[in-house]
């Protein structure tokens, strides 16, 4: 069951889309290997607009994936993707189908 989880919204430079999409997918693998991320999803809103939503059995997971190694990559890349800094917001899951 979860009951945590982020929404991370990501706005990309003019011109970087594409490089911040391939960026998001190949984080996958890392999500993958997240214990306790039950689910992740990186997500396109409009043309520059990217998003991340994922959630967790519990807050003790979401702070392990907030210092873990997609957010320091996402961080080591911002400078350069990125128009505005990542917009990191944690949600409650009150009810979910996964």
């Amino acid at each position: 069951m979860v009951t945590v989880g982020l929404l991370v919204t990501l706005k990309a430079k003019p011109g970087k889309q594409q490089e911040l999409a391939d960026f998001l997918a190949s984080a996958q693998p890392l999500a993958e290997a997240e214990p306790d991320t039950t689910a992740w999803f990186a997500i396109k809103m409009d043309d520059s607009t990217f998003g991340i939503f994922d959630v967790f059995p519990g807050d003790d997971g979401r702070q392990a994936h907030l210092k873990g190694p997609i957010a320091a990559a996402l961080m080591e890349k911002a400078d350069e993707l990125l128009a505005s800094a990542p917009d990191i917001k944690p949600v409650e899951v009150f009810a979910s189908k996964l």
